[in-house]
């Protein structure tokens, strides 16, 4: 059997899913919590398993240690790891009673984590049993990267070692499947809600991956020929569609919100434009050119919550120059267009700062504090504020906002 394809598949696999898990411990430093740490080892921990079960590096482990197939322990205490984790991912997911119909509950209770550190402690204990049982059995010669299993399962010590390996991995997939399919099923529709129902799926694939070691495992051991397959080729299909999915339910909810938060810094952009004209002293620097605005990735959220304040001040420097009028330009054509209260609230605010500032700029006087207009949205909850806004910005240069100026203008004449 060739390596070539086990080591494209299992390298392409680990290295994406260690660029999943670099994001998950970056995210984990800039604002720590146990449970996105938990998150990230659960990710790790496989994806280091892959690499090197590659065998190009499974041989470079064995040669540098002098121990033959020392990678297939270090393999299977990784992919322990990801169970770990996922044993306590299943717990810190599962509600309590008492909240158990809640959409999003809170970070997970005292209680849950002291669960957790009991679970944590008997994998502390197995996985240096494991380690004995495999070095026990051993040596292990000549190196079999792909057919450790089958090769050496006769011998009982390495027998009751993948036993031990199957098992733990086996409990930890059907757990953290189960806990995902009703997680998944108490979420709204979203990226998120597909996220986790991935992560289960994934993990029911992989149990196919346990299934087949364990029947050719038994079959070797049983001295019954020919299935061999089912470990060196069916069973690593398994594993690998698995860890995809597992990683893209990890990767999804998290890529989706880069891309909300990206795509909300550009739509913004020119409403923000518009109150920088007014009032250059708003911003803390002078906006960057829209190709580097096109390709920036990073410290998107600071910089979206910025540009959002920077507006807000802007709105407020330009309320005393609202014409009345223009407000009920703008209720008239939401009228006539059947507007909802979200889009009539954006369109009468685009309406209103594109006047402000035209009128600022045509040197008309200020009103005074008692005859200024309040625009709608100034006390919208911090959820909803950034959503109002990427409203106002699209309604900014619309045709509904032509036709409410147009309106107030033929008003005023």
């Amino acid at each position: 059997m060739s390596d070539l394809p086990f080591d494209v598949g299992y390298l392409v696999i680990g290295s994406a899913a260690w660029v999943v898990a670099a994001l998950k411990i970056r995210a984990w430093r800039r604002e720590p919590s146990r449970g996105l740490l938990v998150v990230a080892l659960a990710i790790a921990s496989p994806a280091t398993a892959f690499l090197m079960a590659a065998p190009v590096l499974y041989g470079l482990i064995d040669r540098a240690t002098g121990v033959g197939n020392l990678a297939t322990l270090l393999v299977y205490l990784a992919i322990t790891g990801f169970s770990a984790a996922a044993v306590v991912l299943a717990l810190i997911w599962t509600p309590p009673a008492e909240r158990a119909g809640v959409v999003v509950w809170d970070a997970a209770p005292a209680a849950t984590w002291r669960r957790a550190r009991r679970r944590l402690a008997v994998f502390a204990v197995l996985g240096p049993t494991m380690a004995g049982l495999f070095l026990l059995g051993g040596p292990y010669r000549p190196e079999t990267p792909l057919t450790f299993d089958t090769t050496y399962a006769t011998t009982p010590a390495t027998a009751l070692f993948l036993a031990l390996y199957q098992g733990l991995f086996a409990f930890a997939l059907l757990d953290i499947g189960r806990v995902c399919l009703g997680h998944a099923a108490r979420l709204p529709t979203g990226w998120l809600r597909r996220g986790i129902r991935l992560i289960a799926f994934g993990a029911r694939t992989a149990c196919g991956y346990v299934l087949c070691k364990i029947v050719a495992i038994g079959a070797t051991a049983a001295g019954v020929a020919g299935l061999d397959w089912l470990s060196t080729g069916l069973g690593p299909v398994f594993a690998a569609v698995g860890a995809v999915l597992i990683t893209a339910g990890f990767a999804g909810p998290a890529g989706a919100a880069f891309l909300r938060r990206r795509r909300d810094y550009r739509a913004l952009r020119p409403l923000w434009d518009l109150v920088y004209r007014a009032d250059r002293r708003l911003a803390l620097e002078a906006p960057a050119s829209r190709r580097t605005e096109r390709l920036a990735v990073r410290d998107l959220e600071w910089r979206t919550a910025r540009r959002g304040l920077e507006i807000r001040d802007g709105q407020l420097t330009l309320r005393p120059w609202v014409d009345p009028a223009v407000l009920a330009a703008a209720d008239g054509v939401a009228d006539r267009a059947g507007l909802d209260a979200a889009e009539r609230a954006a369109l009468t605010v685009a309406v209103a700062l594109r006047s402000a500032v035209a009128a600022l700029a045509a040197g008309a006087p200020p009103r005074a504090r008692e005859d200024q207009a309040v625009l709608p949205g100034l006390d919208a909850a911090p959820a909803e504020e950034r959503a109002h806004l990427v409203r106002v910005a699209r309604r900014l240069h619309g045709p509904l906002t032509g036709e409410a100026l147009a309106d107030a203008a033929g008003v005023t004449r």
